[in-house]
C-alpha cells in the first residue's frame, strides 16, 4: 500500500502531460516559458486572487512573503510551534525571531485567542498555518492583525484547495503561500510553490524578489534571490489542475469514510465550522502512537508523524529558552499524532483495511 499514490494519478494525466512536456522540450524555454504565465493566471482564477506568483518552493514562498512586507533583523513574527520547520526557519533566515503561540486542541491550528498577548512593538507579521489540509480560524486573526497594522501571511502549504467560509485557502489574508511539493494535494514533479495577494505593490515586489530583485533585465532595485518556477513544473501543475477539483472531492469523501470507521476508536480530525478539508494528511491521535506505528508497519500499512518535535523544542531554538511545558497543547499533539495513508485513489477496501488495523491496536 502506498502512503501517497502518485503513479495512478500520473497514468490518469499522462496523455495531456506528455503533450505539454513535448512542447517545452521542442521550444527549449525551460526558464520562464509561457506555461509559467499561464499557470499564474490559472492559479489566480482558482483562488479568486488578483495576483498569483508561482515560484520555486513553498519555503521560498514564505521567505519572499516576509521579505515583501519588510521583515528584517530584530523583528518578531508570530506563528505556531506545531508545523513543519520551514515556517519558523524563514523567519530566522531574515534575522527575525519567531514568537510561538500554542494551538487549538481540536484542529491543531494556531489558537487566535492567544495571539494578541504575544504582539509587541517588534511584531512585523503573523503566520497562521493551515495544518493538515484545513484553514486556521482566519477572521479573528485578520481582525487582530488589522487593528495593529500587521500583515498576515497564511502558510497554506497543506491546504491548497480547501475552503474557509466560502473563500479558498491562500486567498484569505495579505499574502497566501502554497507548496506544490509532489505529495501535496496539488503537487508538481519537483519543488514548487506560489504566493497569492490582492495587493499590487506586494505582487510587484514578489515578482522582483524571485528573479534576483530585477524590475527589468539587469536592473536591480532590491536584493532578491533565484526563486523562479521552472517551465516543466508549471506544465505539470497545469495538467494536474484539470483533475484537481475531482481529486479534492475524492479527498473529502475518503476523509469522511476514515472518520466514520475510526471515530469510536481514536481521536479523528475535527473540521471547524465553515471549513472544508483537503486532507493533505489524514491525521489521528493515539496515546500509544509509537507502538501503533510499529504494529501498523508489521501489517504493511505505511504511516508518518507530522510532527514529532514541536519547533520550539528543536535544538537550534534552544537559545529562546522555551523548554518542555512552554506550549502544552502542541507538545501533547506531537506525542500523539499519526498520519494514515491518504490520496484521492484509495479504494474502499484499502480504507477499510487501514481502519480495521488501527482499531485492532487502539
Amino acid at each position: 500500500m502506498d502512503f501517497v499514490d502518485l503513479k495512478t494519478q500520473r497514468d490518469r494525466i499522462k496523455p495531456g502531460l506528455d503533450r505539454r512536456l513535448a512542447r517545452i522540450l521542442d521550444s527549449c524555454q525551460f526558464i520562464m516559458g509561457p506555461e509559467v504565465a499561464e499557470l499564474d493566471k490559472t492559479l489566480a482564477e482558482y483562488i479568486d486572487a488578483k495576483h498569483a506568483i508561482s515560484l520555486s518552493s513553498g519555503t521560498d514562498a514564505l521567505l519572499l512573503s516576509l521579505m515583501a512586507v519588510g521583515v528584517k533583523p530584530g523583528d518578531e513574527v508570530i506563528t505556531t510551534p506545531f508545523t513543519f520547520f520551514a515556517t519558523a526557519e524563514v523567519v530566522s533566515l531574515l534575522g527575525a525571531t519567531p514568537v510561538f503561540v500554542d494551538i487549538e486542541q481540536d484542529t491543531c491550528n494556531i489558537d487566535p485567542a492567544r495571539i494578541e498577548s504575544a504582539i509587541t512593538g517588534k511584531t512585523k507579521a503573523i503566520i497562521p498555518v493551515s495544518l493538515y489540509g484545513q484553514c486556521a480560524d482566519m477572521d479573528p486573526i485578520n481582525q487582530i492583525a488589522a487593528a495593529r497594522g500587521v500583515p498576515v501571511i497564511e502558510d497554506g502549504a497543506q491546504s491548497f484547495g480547501a475552503d474557509h467560509k466560502g473563500k479558498k485557502s491562500c486567498g484569505l489574508s495579505t499574502i497566501g503561500c502554497a507548496s506544490f511539493f509532489p505529495s501535496k494535494p496539488l503537487g508538481c514533479y519537483g519543488d514548487g510553490g506560489a504566493c497569492f495577494t490582492n495587493d499590487d505593490k506586494i505582487a510587484d515586489t514578489l515578482r522582483q524578489l524571485l528573479n534576483h530583485g530585477q524590475d527589468r533585465r539587469y536592473n536591480h532595485p532590491q536584493i532578491g534571490t533565484n526563486a523562479r518556477m521552472d517551465t516543466i513544473q508549471a506544465a505539470v501543475l497545469l495538467e494536474k489542475l484539470t483533475i484537481f477539483p475531482d481529486e479534492v472531492k475524492a479527498r473529502a469523501r475518503i476523509g469522511a469514510r476514515y472518520t466514520q470507521l475510526l471515530n469510536d476508536a481514536v481521536v479523528t480530525p475535527t473540521i471547524a465550522p465553515g471549513n472544508t478539508h483537503v486532507y493533505a494528511q489524514y491525521t489521528i491521535r493515539m496515546e500509544n502512537r509509537d507502538q501503533a506505528q510499529q504494529e501498523l508497519s508489521k501489517k504493511g500499512i505505511p504511516t508518518a508523524i507530522h510532527y514529532p518535535i514541536p519547533v520550539h523544542l528543536q535544538p537550534v531554538y534552544g537559545h529562546l529558552g522555551l523548554g518542555q511545558g512552554s506550549f502544552p497543547v502542541a507538545e501533547a499533539a506531537a506525542a500523539e499524532v499519526i498520519s494514515l495513508p491518504m490520496h484521492p485513489y484509495l479504494s474502499d477496501e484499502e480504507i477499510e483495511r487501514v481502519a480495521e488495523a488501527v482499531k485492532d491496536i487502539s
